[in-house]
């Protein structure tokens, strides 16, 4: 019975240039893992975590008892 698929000899799979590509492959696959990961994720705003030194202390609207 003959293989499904194609079987390389072991010389070519412990080459430098298969070692790269599978180096490759792995760096990719973490990266659009961490990708995934981050788009599911809800934003980060960098605003939210520095304090507003320059919010108003008064309010500048019609409505004088609205947010500040």
């Amino acid at each position: 019975m003959a293989p499904w698929g194609i079987l390389f000899p072991e010389s070519l799979l412990q080459s430098h240039a298969i070692a790269v590509l599978a180096a490759f492959v792995a760096i990719n696959t973490v990266l659009y893992v961490a990708l995934a990961i981050a788009k599911c994720l809800p934003k980060v705003y960098v605003q939210d975590w520095i304090g507003r030194r320059q919010q108003r202390s008064e309010t500048r609207s019609i409505h004088p008892d609205g947010p500040l």
